[in-house]
């Protein structure tokens, strides 16, 4: 068991446009299947609604900590919060970063999320696999967005 999932990937893509994808809630919400409130502002928190299939019941909710243009966006979250009977605001919440550096004329993304070893240990393994997969599948989207 790890703390931490880092994905990265090389898009073919300005830092700017990259940065739009990430911090434009509208942006974020087409990619990564969310229908979000309002914009990110930081040490706010954004709500709304995840889209993806199988998933519409689950609500979005994540404490924006940085947004330090065009290097570095972050959040705060509560990983894998699915269960709609379930009280996750006691736990504490993992940190997602999203880094992004210039590599030639496209974008070097590294999405990191950790603090997993801070879940509760019945739902820890299943919370970092879900997760793991899930960022997999994130960082492809956003591929797929900013390069068409």
């Amino acid at each position: 068991m790890s703390d931490r999932i880092e994905k990265t990937i090389e898009l073919n893509a300005p830092v700017e446009r990259v940065w739009r994808a990430l911090t434009d809630h509208e942006e974020f919400g087409t990619w990564f299947r969310v229908k979000l409130d309002g914009p990110f502002v930081p040490g706010q928190i954004s709500r709304g609604h995840i889209t993806y299939p199988g998933y519409e019941h689950v609500a979005w909710e994540a404490k924006i900590v940085s947004m330090d243009k065009p290097r570095l966006f972050s959040f705060t979250w509560h990983p894998y919060a699915v269960d709609p009977d379930v009280d996750y605001s006691k736990e504490k919440p993992t940190l997602v970063e999203f880094h992004l550096r210039p590599e030639g004329t496209g974008t070097h993304l590294s999405v990191i999320e950790s603090g997993f070893d801070a879940i509760p240990a019945h739902r820890r393994a299943e919370a970092f696999r879900m997760n793991d997969g899930g960022w997999a599948e994130q960082v492809k989207n956003i591929k797929a967005h900013v390069e068409n």
